[in-house]
């Protein structure tokens, strides 16, 4: 069969707009400012996957002054002309892309980076940026209206910056989509300790100032990390299982520590590997400060950090986190109540375990203490907004979610999904929907129903 001339004009004309589109795709471009999060618009960035961070700080306790050095190796996912790293308020004074200079601008928190050549698509590249000034944490109605992010202590800094101070420290990528592995190094005066994310790799004197170098290993995101600094009393050894513990506590505590931090941290990290799945870090652990200024705890990737002695129930709280928000982090921040909901389950769990309530006696008490009128009920829990995204609902209906889910369906069913939803989504990233998806595939039901009533809907759900 032949072709008529028309026919083959078209056929070249065709032809020519898919080349030209083709060639358009993969001309270099900026990368995104942002990867567009509703509540975040402008955090992380576009472009490019972190892969890894070499961190260098040197902190002066005296003057509050941070001066570091950071080392991005990224891997491009597209042709990149220039790029952002965000980075709040600190100073830059150079940047380097694959060892060489290259240009930058500053406008607001994003540093746009031009380096010298294209970076091509599917090549890793690094970049390395020098900074310094006075960190300054970040405040308004956010964490429960509390300061977070580099949080000056009596005798050093307390870090923790869930869920945008990350960018306060260290210039990043600074979303949860976007993790990456970690090499630390932080210089501090020589009396100090410093703690960080994952194992302890080595200390060494310089002068008068001690430099420690922690790694973490597996995939984290930005806000889990942490730098704090100060006097600390250190433990260390291993939980019954065998999994290695480290635990700081600031000596000022401790005649106020009416709890085992080191044998809670212990227990309940074995007991979450036998529910949850095996413990998905090199070492498990807890930083405890004195800082009355910060009223919470946080999730930090291998050791949370509590700016105070917590409760038992705090602390199984916050180790729930290490398989629900560190390992499996949110792919946007809405998605919060798969980090809060299932911590906030898991210290009902913990009460069933221990024998002093059902975690359905716990649904009820909650349930009951709230009347139909209470804002709590205000909050869609699968959509909180930015400024609500901590609200109790968030913790407390997301917790009765899971137990109207466990009473449908089943134990077997539920203790089935649990461990499959760490294993399935392990180091990486998901969403509400995912879990959706993975619980009616477990329980082989139609959920649609009571996911809406509890989670993508406001007002007091009937019983």
């Amino acid at each position: 069969m032949a072709l008529s001339r028309s026919a083959r004009l078209g056929v070249l004309v065709t032809a020519a707009a898919s080349f030209l589109a083709i060639a358009a795709s993969s001309a270099p471009r900026p990368g995104a400012d942002g990867i567009g999060d509703p509540y975040f618009p402008q955090l992380g960035n576009g472009g490019f996957d972190a892969r890894h961070y070499a961190l260098d700080v040197a902190y002066n306790p005296d003057t509050d002054r941070l001066d570091g050095r950071t080392t991005l190796t990224a891997h491009a996912t597209q042709n990149l002309s220039s790029f952002d790293l965000d980075l709040q308020k600190l100073q830059v004074t150079g940047v380097e892309v694959n060892g060489r200079r290259a240009q930058f601008t500053r406008e607001g928190d994003e540093i746009r980076i031009t380096p010298k050549g294209v970076l091509s698509k599917g090549r890793d590249f690094t970049v390395t940026v020098t900074y310094g000034g006075v960190p300054e944490p970040l405040g308004g109605p956010i964490v429960f209206g509390s300061s977070y992010g580099w949080m000056k202590t009596a005798d050093g800094v307390f870090v923790a910056c869930e869920p945008n101070a990350a960018s306060t420290w260290f210039p990043s990528s600074d979303h949860p989509s976007d993790k990456a592995t970690y090499d630390i190094r932080i210089t501090a005066p020589k009396g100090l300790t410093a703690v960080s994310n994952g194992r302890l790799i080595s200390t060494h004197g310089e002068g008068g100032q001690t430099v420690t170098h922690w790694r973490e290993s597996r995939p984290m995101a930005t806000y889990l990390a942490t730098a704090t600094i100060g006097k600390f009393d250190v433990k260390t050894g291993r939980t019954p299982s065998g999994i290695p513990i480290y635990v700081a506590i600031d000596p000022v505590l401790a005649g106020s520590n009416s709890v085992d931090v080191y044998g809670v941290t212990a227990e309940a990290t074995d007991y979450w590997s036998k529910i949850f799945g095996p413990y998905p870090f090199e070492e498990t652990g807890a930083i405890v400060d004195d800082m009355p200024e910060a009223g919470f705890s946080l999730e930090v990737q291998s050791k949370p950090a509590y700016s105070a002695v917590r409760s038992e129930s705090t602390i199984v709280h916050e180790l729930a986190h290490q398989w629900f928000g560190d390992s499996v982090s949110v792919e946007h921040w809405k998605d919060i109540w798969l980090n809060e909901g299932f911590a906030t389950y898991a210290q009902w769990l913990w009460s069933e375990h221990r024998g002093t309530a059902s975690a359905h006696d716990s649904f009820l008490a909650g349930y009951n203490s709230r009347p139909a009128d209470s804002s709590f009920w205000q909050v869609k829990v699968a959509d909180p907004q930015r400024d609500t995204m901590f609200a109790s609902a968030v913790y407390q209906r997301g917790a009765m979610t899971l137990q109207a889910l466990r009473e449908r369906i089943g134990d077997t069913a539920f203790f089935k999904l649990l461990p499959a939803w760490t294993k399935l989504h392990r180091y990486g990233n998901a969403n509400t929907d995912d879990f959706m998806r993975l619980a009616e595939k477990i329980s082989g039901q139609q959920l649609d129903d009571l996911f809406q009533k509890w989670l993508f809907t406001t007002g007091k759900p009937a019983l």
